[in-house]
């Protein structure tokens, strides 16, 4: 896992299923799924934030946490809907990185999501492994958590 990964919201683009849709190539697979290589590698900053943000904008900060508006009204909202539908929270991890570091944040999200399967990253948006599981997003194409 990469640090440029890490969104300045806090969102683990590696954990996003356009992403892990590119990683796996799953257009070849009879899936038709945006592709997207991350915030920052396609050059976006933050997709959930910068239209709200004149620093994420600009790419003024490198973390949301930089604000001294943090965590401003959008981001507590954009956190509380991941927190409820994804498993994951931006705020969480934002401030785990200013505590602990980016390091030790990259070692616990790959223990955190790693497949006990085979070993890849689970996708955050469904649950599932876009690398073993695909049989299961076959089944039903708007799978998520845990649905039958």
């Amino acid at each position: 896992m990469k640090d440029k990964l890490i969104a300045p919201c806090g969102m683990n683009c590696s954990l996003c299923v356009s992403y892990q849709a590119m990683k796996n190539d799953l257009k070849k697979k009879g899936f038709q799924r945006k592709y997207c290589p991350g915030c920052l590698p396609r050059g976006e900053n933050c997709t959930h934030m910068k239209e709200q943000c004149h620093l994420l904008g600009k790419g003024l900060v490198r973390f949301c946490s930089e604000c001294e508006n943090f965590p401003c009204k959008r981001l507590k909202a954009l956190d509380q809907r991941y927190r409820t539908k994804y498993h994951m929270s931006m705020l969480e991890n934002l401030n785990y990185i200013k505590e602990q570091g980016m390091e030790m944040f990259l070692e616990k999200e790959e223990e955190k999501w790693r497949c006990p399967e085979c070993g890849e990253m689970i996708c955050c948006h469904n649950g599932l492994c876009l690398h073993c599981s695909l049989d299961i997003l076959r089944q039903n194409k708007k799978y998520c958590w845990g649905e039958g």
